[in-house]
């Protein structure tokens, strides 16, 4: 039940129906020139799939917003027997891994933001990079970058998974059920079938690469080679097998015995692109729990995550130069933002994506300038290039020099990483008002296109910068052994800063735009006192430090025209966020958890 019944159609009912109709359609569109030249990719992996309006929902016990219905039932189960959050976040994961096998899963990495009622711990599943690669890893014999495809699919791209090492130890630090309990929603659907998606089906369809690894092609396509429809009941023994035996012998089982082994022939036979990860390598791997960045921004403090994500150092500089502005007053306009408030947003995340080209990666094997993460999120840095905005576009921003660095400024080179979007993000809280922000990926549509035992393989190594150097020096985001590349994943927690209770729980996938889409709904609710689900139904926008980037469909030739007369280079583009959220409302006096699901995707929100 919602107690909010007003904010349902709010968005829906301020978009003329032509803008709402090219929306719903726009993965039918095709992708402009411009798009193209100015290095937007055209195969976002993560294609649209249509806009389809979806309505707040309320609860006042406990509340799970994720990407696929499944998902949020199995989690809904585990907070309806009384599991924590992080015990929910197990049991959604486990079946997106079946039911959203192109974005997220056991063979992936993933980031974890929790709540335990005190203060907020930060969880890091982020793929490793094998210990025999370097920075040639994505070159071609001739010096050059490999292409995009060559590199990604097959082995050459794969890193040791983190998430089930991730979900471990954060088990044994916040959980309440057994731990095989938890696997028992995923492990009934692989073996009983779930209904294929329209989602589903229309990446299958678009993707030419997935059929080509034998065992993928033996699942997700008939005989013809045409991937199973709509409407397909699909079982995967195989994956039930394997739950089975995580959940009986626990997250070990993945990094040794028969499931490591698979993983590492599978790598390392791919017959053009194999790779060189190891036994070792996956023995070694441990999950860590780290400092969360917490700033403040007006009455809230924000929590995000720290390196190797670039996403919680990029969000608090986002807020931190929009401190001082007016950007609270500029509320939306007919469902749209205004005109103002986009560029001041737009302007910020250039300055924060300048740093963050430069400067992140992991911290483990490369230093932040001077204090690093307080250097970038310094008040008196941000202050000071906020002064940077103007009234007319910056177009493209050059790194700052942030506080107490050396005077031999560090010489890094800039990244030149292909980031892509495939990702997927949930938000949890459970009856102790614990709660759970995780974003988890394999990085491109379906990873590296191999499949084993069930699962598909992650090709996040191409995270890492294709280049390790240029004119300016190393690139921190380089290849190296056992170094995690860098991520934009943002899971975000939001608390009012004198009573200290949670009041948001939001991330998205995206890759680098994940910056841009959190940062809208931070505003959103924050600033303009949106519901979590108003917030996210707003058209996409931003930029990652080049053009001015629009969600195809829902801004006017007038309003782009006006983006134009102040310096912005525009471009419309589908851009499919993932965005689910859970925050705190007061109604008639008594706390409810709000939750919102994009409208871009197939998830939904549950609670009690």
């Amino acid at each position: 039940m919602s107690f909010f019944s007003s904010d349902l159609h709010w968005h829906l009912a301020s978009v003329p129906p032509l803008r709402r109709f090219l929306a719903s359609v726009a993965i039918l569109l095709p992708i402009s020139l411009t798009a193209v030249a100015q290095g937007i990719d055209p195969l976002a992996p993560e294609a649209a799939s249509g806009f389809a309006q979806k309505e707040s929902v309320s609860a006042k016990k406990f509340m799970v917003a994720a990407a696929n219905p499944h998902a949020v039932q199995a989690g809904y189960s585990i907070l309806k027997r009384g599991g924590s959050a992080v015990d929910a976040a197990i049991a959604t994961q486990m079946v997106l891994t079946l039911c959203e096998p192109q974005s997220s899963g056991i063979g992936g990495g993933a980031f974890m933001l929790h709540f335990d009622g005190k203060g907020v711990q930060a969880y890091d599943g982020r793929e490793t990079a094998p210990a025999a690669v370097d920075g040639k890893l994505f070159l071609s014999p001739d010096g050059t970058p490999m292409k995009r495809s060559a590199a990604i699919v097959g082995g050459r791209s794969v890193g040791v998974p983190g998430v089930l090492r991730m979900l471990e130890l954060a088990h044994k630090e916040q959980g309440k059920l057994a731990w095989a309990s938890l696997f028992e929603p995923a492990i009934k659907l692989a073996e009983e079938g779930f209904v294929v998606s329209p989602r589903l089906f229309k990446l299958l369809q678009g993707d030419p690469f997935l059929k080509q690894d034998p065992v993928a092609a033996a699942y997700y396509y008939d005989e013809h080679g045409k991937p199973h429809p709509s409407g397909y009941v699909l079982k995967n023994p195989a994956l039930a097998a394997t739950l089975r035996t995580l959940a009986k012998e626990g997250g070990k089982a993945m990094y040794q015995g028969k499931i490591a082994q698979a993983i590492v022939e599978k790598v390392r036979n791919h017959p053009s692109n194999p790779g060189s990860l190891s036994l070792p390598d996956l023995e070694k791997y441990q999950a860590k729990k780290r400092d969360a960045i917490c700033t403040d921004y007006r009455q809230y403090t924000v929590c995000g995550m720290p390196p190797p994500s670039s996403g919680g150092i990029a969000v608090a500089q986002v807020l931190g130069i929009l401190e001082g502005s007016n950007i609270a007053s500029l509320t939306p306009q007919n469902g749209v933002p205004r005109l103002e408030a986009l560029h001041l947003l737009t302007e910020a995340q250039r300055l924060a994506y300048a740093d963050r080209d430069y400067y992140a990666g992991d911290t483990d094997f490369v230093p932040l300038p001077g204090r690093g993460v307080a250097a970038l999120i310094d008040p008196q840095y941000l202050a000071k290039r906020a002064t940077l905005l103007g009234e007319k576009s910056m177009d493209t921003a050059k790194p700052g020099s942030p506080p107490f660095a050396p005077d031999s400024k560090l010489s890094w080179g800039k990244d030149q990483s292909p980031e892509l979007p495939s990702t997927s993000h949930f938000s949890i809280v459970d009856s102790e008002g614990h709660a759970v922000a995780m974003t988890t990926t394999i990085e491109d549509g379906f990873g590296s296109r191999l499949m084993v035992d069930g699962f598909l393989l992650n090709n996040q190594l191409t995270d890492f910068s294709f280049v390790p150097q240029d004119e300016t020096g190393l690139v921190a985001n380089r290849v190296q052994g056992g170094k995690r590349p860098r991520s934009s994943m943002s899971p975000t927690l939001v608390f009012d800063k004198n009573t200290k209770k949670l009041q948001l729980a939001i991330g998205s996938p995206g890759g680098p735009a994940i910056i841009m889409f959190v940062a809208k709904v931070l505003v959103g609710v924050l600033d303009w006192n949106l519901t979590a689900q108003q917030a996210i139904a707003l058209p996409n926008f931003g930029s990652r430090n080049g053009p001015t980037i629009l969600e195809t469909g829902f801004f006017s030739p007038e309003y782009i025209a006006a983006l134009k007369a102040k310096g912005h280079t525009v471009i419309e583009y589908p851009m499919t966020s993932g965005l689910h959220g859970v925050m705190r409302r007061e109604n008639k006096g008594e706390s409810v958890w709000v939750g919102g699901a994009d409208p871009r995707r197939e998830g939904i929100i549950m609670g009690e």
